[in-house]
């Protein structure tokens, strides 16, 4: 139970807005608002499942927003241009990964500290689309909104490849041996290169991946509107990575779990309509949860400490 007690923690603090919520404002449990804000939310998760890999091995990557602008212009000129949706989604794919493969190259390939190189990309990615668009909408043909499915459907549609994503990923982590590559390396990367582990090419693949979620993702946001907004990944970043950090994944990389990162950004998720429901300014949205990714950070900073004054070595 200890070992997983920030995502226990999270947890907890869920499960108490969601009984203050019953309480309070039961009109936040009427299931098309609900549906909707699952909807919204998905994206997210699925670039969350990305950046889970990437802060196990100990990097960070905040170009993701960037990225998923990119990916959804560029999702929606293909589909503008004819393409079925059943090309579009390898073919954002396939630029999110290209995206996530250079940044790992400059990271993994030439040591370069991610935090730099993910920063300079973020700014890159957003004024070339800045430039290359003049804050132009995408219109999108006919039938590509929801999958060219009532909204219902396309929503069920969208929570169900979300969450399979999700639940696949849950399992490679925990039971596939490349799965645990992410921990051996962010835990001690050396100590894994004497492992039989490469880490520069399991740092190299956990940003590709991120990219290519990041692409998928893109996707499922374009589908959701009749027009592609250039900046729509504005912002994400914060989100993606507050969301692994509340869950309980260690910035310092090798521990923490994707179960951990969901609840996370569930929680987060949750705020803004709970202050609507509750009648309280919007404006303190982002005052929460500054609080409760400082809050998580100090917590994860106490646990360290301890586990280094008890003789552990590296939490």
């Amino acid at each position: 139970m200890k070992r997983y007690s920030r995502e226990l923690w999270a947890a907890a603090v869920l499960f108490a807005l969601l009984v203050s919520l019953a309480i309070w404002a039961p009109s936040f449990y009427q299931v098309a608002p609900l549906l909707s804000l699952a909807t919204r939310e998905a994206p997210i998760l699925i670039v969350t499942c990305g950046m889970v890999l990437v802060v196990l091995t100990r990097q960070i990557d905040i170009s993701v927003g960037s990225q998923f602008s990119v990916c959804s212009v560029a999702a929606g000129l293909l589909a503008a241009q004819g393409w079925p949706l059943i090309a579009v989604v390898p073919a954002a794919v396939a630029m999110g990964g290209l995206l996530g493969a250079f940044n790992g190259l400059l990271i993994a390939g030439l040591g370069l500290p991610s935090i730099v190189v993910t920063l300079a990309m973020l700014v890159a990615l957003r004024q070339g689309l800045n430039l290359f668009r003049q804050g132009e909408f995408v219109t999108l043909p006919d039938g590509t909104q929801w999958f060219g499915l009532s909204q219902v459907q396309g929503q069920i549609l969208i929570l169900v490849a979300a969450a399979g994503i999700t639940f696949a990923l849950m399992a490679a982590l925990r039971s596939l041996s490349a799965g645990r590559y992410f921990y051996a390396v962010g835990s001690d990367a050396e100590a894994a290169r004497l492992a039989g582990i490469r880490p520069n090419q399991v740092t190299f693949m956990a940003f590709v991946l991120l990219g290519a979620f990041t692409g998928l993702a893109a996707v499922v946001n374009v589908v959701q509107s009749p027009q592609v907004q250039p900046l729509s990944g504005s912002g994400m970043e914060l989100k993606v990575i507050a969301a692994v950090v509340v869950g309980g994944v260690a910035i310092s990389g090798g521990r923490g779990t994707l179960v951990g990162a969901v609840v996370g950004l569930l929680l987060l998720a949750c705020i803004a309509p709970a202050l609507v429901h509750l009648r309280i300014e919007a404006y303190w949205e982002k005052a929460i949860q500054g609080g409760i990714i400082l809050l998580a950070v100090v917590l994860e900073g106490v646990r360290a400490k301890r586990h280094r004054q008890s003789g552990g070595g590296k939490p």
